[in-house]
Formats: C-alpha cells, sequence, structure tokens
C-alpha cells in the first residue's frame, strides 16, 4: 500500500512598502519553505496569511490597515509583521481577530507564529530530511534577472519628517563577505541586476569600519565604494539606491566611468532651500552640491541622478520653493519624484509651525512635476540616435520591454523594443534609439 505524505500547509503573502520591505518578506518565505510550507498564491489556499506593513506615512499605514482587513475578510487568519509591528494596540483595536503582530525584521518572531497558527505536520519521510522537503535556495519575489540586495538596516540620522529610526533602530551593516556570497549565490541562480539598498548606503559599514573581512583572497573594507568594487566584479549590473551625497560619494563614481558599477545614483536630496533642509534637520546638507553634480558628470558623461524632492513641508515658503525649482533647472536630474508633505505621527515636523496649506501643496506638486517632465523629455529626446545597453523585462509577440542603465525597475522609465521576439528577459543588448516621450525611450536592437 502506498505511503501518502501530508500536505504542508500553505502561506499567504502581502508585502507592502519599499524594496527593503520586499527583501524582508523573500526571506521570510525562504525560512518558512525551508521548514516545509507552501505558498498560496491567494487567500482562499492559504493556511495563514502574512502581511507585511508599511509605517512610513500615514497613507502608507492606512493602506496596510486596508490590506490587513482584506485578509481578515478573505481568509480570516492573519499575521501582521513589518514597520506597522510597533502600532500593535492600534492594530488589535481595529482587528482583534489578528493571531499575532511583530515589528520589522523579526523574522524569527514571524516564523514562530506561522508555526504556532499552522504547525506543520510530522512526517518520518520529510522530517529527517535537513531542510525538509524542498531545494535549499532562497525564494526570490522579483523576476529571476534583477535582484534587491539589502546591505544594512536602520538609519543613524533623525531627519524631522521620518519615523524610520524608530521603526528599523540604528544602523546595523551586515558583514561584506556575507554580502559577497549571497551576491554570488543570486547570480548563479540567474541573476543579471542587483539593486542594493538600505536606509542609507552611503553610510554602510561605519559601524563595522573596522571589521575587514577576507573574500576570495583579499582584504574587503565594509564601506560602499569597496563594496561596489566587489560587486561589480560579481554581477553584470550593479545599481546604487538611497545613496546620500557624503563627500566619500566622489570615490565611487570612477567605478561607474569604468564599468564596474551603473553609472546611476538614486539620491534623495529632498530639498534644495537651506531653509528647508535646515528645518527637515537633513544630513550632508552641501551647498556644493551643484559643482560636484557636475565634476561627477566630467568623469562620467553617462551618469544619471534619480531624485525624491517633498513640496510643502511646513514653514516652506513662495521663495524656498522658488529656489527648488531654479535648483532644479540647474541640477537637470534625469529622473525625480515628488510628494506632497504629509504628517506621520512620532515625526518632529508635525510639532514645526507655519504648515502649508493643502491646496498650496497640490499647487506646488503640479508645477514641480511639470518642471521635472519637461527636464526629464529634453534628456530623453538627447538620446536619439543613440546605441544604449538595455536590460530585458519582458518579451512579447509584438516587441519586449526593458531598461536601459538611467531606469531603475518600478520607479523610472522604460525602453520599448520593437523587432524583439527573439529576446529573453535578463538579457542585456545593445539597443539603438528610435524615439522617446516625457519618461520612456523607443528602439531597436543592433542588428535586427
Amino acid at each position: 500500500m502506498a505511503t501518502v505524505l501530508p500536505s504542508p500547509p500553505r502561506v499567504g503573502m502581502v508585502s507592502l512598502g519599499c524594496p527593503k520591505n520586499l527583501v524582508d518578506s523573500e526571506r521570510i518565505l525562504t525560512r518558512l519553505r525551508a521548514d516545509g510550507y507552501s505558498l498560496s498564491p491567494d487567500y482562499a489556499g492559504a493556511d495563514v496569511v502574512l502581511v507585511n506593513t508599511c509605517g512610513f506615512l500615514d497613507s502608507a499605514k492606512e493602506e496596510s490597515l486596508e490590506a490587513i482587513g482584506e485578509a481578515i475578510a478573505e481568509n480570516g487568519r492573519v499575521i501582521v509583521t513589518g514597520c506597522m509591528g510597533k502600532e500593535a494596540d492600534a492594530i488589535r483595536s481595529r482587528f482583534p481577530d489578528v493571531l499575532a503582530i511583530t515589528g520589522a525584521h523579526e523574522y524569527e518572531q514571524v516564523v514562530v507564529a506561522v508555526h504556532d497558527a499552522a504547525p506543520v505536520p510530522y512526517s518520518p519521510y520529510l522530517d529527517l530530511v535537513p531542510g525538509g522537503a524542498v531545494e535549499d535556495t532562497d525564494l526570490k519575489l522579483t523576476p529571476r534577472h534583477y535582484s534587491y540586495l539589502k546591505i544594512s538596516e536602520g538609519c543613524n540620522h533623525r531627519c524631522a519628517f521620518c519615523i524610520i529610526p524608530s521603526l528599523r533602530g540604528d544602523l546595523v551593516s551586515r558583514r561584506p563577505d556575507a554580502i559577497l556570497r549571497e551576491a554570488e549565490k543570486l547570480v548563479a541562480a540567474g541573476t543579471r541586476e542587483l539593486l542594493v539598498i538600505s536606509q542609507d548606503t552611503s553610510a554602510y559599514g561605519i559601524d563595522i569600519r573596522r571589521e575587514p573581512r577576507s573574500w576570495k583572497g583579499r582584504e574587503v573594507v565594509p564601506a560602499m565604494t569597496d563594496l561596489a568594487r566587489e560587486l561589480g566584479r560579481i554581477a553584470p549590473w550593479v545599481r546604487l539606491h538611497y545613496v546620500y551625497p557624503y563627500p566619500h560619494v566622489d570615490t565611487v563614481i570612477p567605478l561607474m566611468a569604468e564599468g564596474l558599477v551603473v553609472p546611476y545614483l538614486d539620491i534623495p536630496f529632498q530639498h534644495a532651500s537651506p531653509a528647508v533642509l535646515k528645518r527637515m534637520k537633513r544630513p550632508a546638507n552641501d551647498a556644493k552640491v551643484l559643482e560636484r553634480l557636475r565634476r561627477w558628470r566630467d568623469i562620467c558623461p553617462d551618469i544619471a541622478i534619480r531624485s525624491s524632492f517633498v513640496v510643502g513641508f511646513p514653514g516652506e515658503t513662495e521663495a524656498d520653493f522658488d529656489y527648488l525649482l531654479d535648483w532644479l533647472d540647474e541640477a537637470q536630474l534625469d529622473r525625480v519624484g515628488a510628494f506632497r508633505f504629509e504628517p506621520v505621527a512620532g515625526a518632529t515636523a508635525n510639532a514645526l509651525p507655519d504648515h502649508v496649506p493643502e491646496e498650496v501643496k497640490e499647487e506646488r506638486y503640479a508645477r514641480i512635476m511639470e518642471r521635472t517632465a519637461a527636464i526629464s523629455a529634453a534628456k530623453l529626446q538627447a538620446k536619439i540616435g543613440r546605441t544604449l545597453s538595455v536590460i530585458i523585462d519582458e518579451v512579447g509577440e509584438e516587441g519586449a520591454t526593458g531598461r536601459s542603465q538611467a531606469d531603475a525597475p518600478e520607479i523610472d522609465g522604460q525602453v520599448l523594443l520593437r523587432d524583439a521576439a527573439h529576446l529573453s528577459a535578463g538579457d542585456i543588448v545593445d539597443v539603438t534609439i528610435e524615439d522617446a516621450d516625457e519618461h520612456d525611450l523607443f528602439g531597436v536592437p543592433v542588428g535586427a
């Protein structure tokens, strides 16, 4: 008589917020899969549902609460984790049936909660196998060809509008050799582009700077430039996100000129007016940023700078906003995102005087988006006729969609290709640019 093995419990996951949260979700699911759980793509098939929440803004908190409510309505057995875990009382007051609540990157607590809610049936055929009945490989929530690589947790800054340190703590950097081993593993599994993330990538290693590690017979200092150099030897594309413009960032630009690192920096400037930056308590408020941008472009002409800005911060005057628009005209950033200031419970900015009326925020938001869209359109028009390196994300019957080195997934533009059905996701190809609009490029693979 054949032995029927027990069916493993199935776990569903709703992951909200930034790529750092996505990495946390991948780690949680990888651990659960190694413990014998299977994954459910929908509420109906799940024995328990995890909701990984975002708590950065009040609007993000409300989205998280809506996701929790939906999971309870559709499934009923819900475990909450992530940044909103710090507000367990608020969650339980609204959803008393939640099974468990844990905070950000509390992986062990989440796993224990899942084991309590949906235990894996004991089987002598499975439990003697190390790691259970699954492959010992990391689970990814991104496409096979690109991966987020988290290099640290937390942040040492105390920006007036931000509560991340209270949610995720101070900076804790990972060992460089551990990061590089993970990078090698990801590339071996098919990753072509590593997206380096943290709360403050420039600050990587300052807490463990005196702890260099051996890697491939070399000593690697835990610092952004040293790490980027080693990662560039592992992956075809390495892209740096969340980089504060400290002076030592200058040392990574030559790596971009050499082709070791993608010529792209994601720098959250947040504003340009010195008065607003002072009220924001922003670090690295360097009055010579524009001069540095020019110097970076001299070293690496193709460098793309993306940034985000907050409009309507308490006390922002019309003169402050005009200063920001003039600064943007001179900076000529490649990609810009803008946000209306939003009070967040626990942020010191809430207590500042002279809050900007909502209608003024909306008007300024519209103006900054119009200005930056015009800059983006002009910069993309200048690329018509050039040949650019493009990584392919999707391929269909009518063509393919990819990204140039100036475009990060999900947040930047795309390159739309004709005559590209022969390509595959993850291919890196040369593309002749034929046209452009405000955000995207259009082209054809060389030789097609």
